[in-house]
Formats: structure tokens, sequence, C-alpha cells
């Protein structure tokens, strides 16, 4: 349980990391900051269609289209990303195409790195006090 509860942490801790690496380096993709609550929801909302969406989209595209397989985690981060964006209550803002294709880029890449990254942290802290 306490290493579900830390993955999801990590997750949402590298959504937050990819939204906010987009707001700062893109024009056209924006985190509403005097909104510090739907900056928080567009977070949870991304990082939970993004749990859900990957694995799905995975399975369709394993079954119809086995060549795209390797695009799921910028299609599943496009879609969170698209339904983030249409939610009012969501704190972000996305406009025009090159701030959704760029920002989806750098929404996957850093989330990427950041789940792959931030576990061995985690997890390898737990083991060890578990030894201990």
């Amino acid at each position: 349980m306490l290493t579900f509860l830390i993955r999801a942490l990590i997750f949402l801790v590298s959504a937050a990391l990819g939204l906010i690496v987009a707001d700062l380096i893109l024009p056209g993709f924006t985190l509403h900051w005097d909104d510090w609550w739907g900056i928080v929801l567009a977070v949870v909302i991304f990082a939970v269609l993004q749990s859900i969406l990957a694995p799905w989209l995975f399975k369709i595209t394993r079954r119809h289209a086995n060549a795209l397989i390797g695009g799921i985690g910028l299609l599943s981060t496009f879609v969170a990303l698209l339904i983030a964006v249409l939610i009012p209550a969501a704190g972000i803002g996305i406009n025009g195409p090159v701030a959704w294709i760029i920002g989806t880029l750098i929404v996957w890449l850093v989330t990427a790195l950041a789940t792959w990254l931030l576990p061995p942290l985690f997890i390898k802290n737990k083991v060890q006090d578990r030894r201990s």
C-alpha cells in the first residue's frame, strides 16, 4: 500500500513538473498562477487521465495499429492535456498549434524523465529503512 501511495505521489509530482516546465519555457502554454486551486486541479486531472489513457491506448493500439505503439505516451499526454484544458475550473490554457505540439512534447519528456528518475530515490530509501 505504501509503495502504491509513493508511486501515485511520484506521478503527481512528475505531472506538476511537466506542466510547470512547459509553462516556464513555452509561450502559449499557461498555468493560471493566480488560481492555485485551478493548478492543483489541472495537475490531478492530467495525472489521472494520463494514468488511465496510457494503458487503454496501448491496448487499442496493440490490437489495431501495432506500428504506432511507440507514440502512445505522446498521444495520451496530448489527450490528457486536451481534456484538462476543456475543463473550465482547471488552471491551464494552451493557445496555438505550436504550443499544443511543443507543449505535449515538453510535458511528455519531463514526466517521463521524472517517473524514471524519482522512484529509485524514494523506493531505495524505503528498502533501506526496512532493513535497519
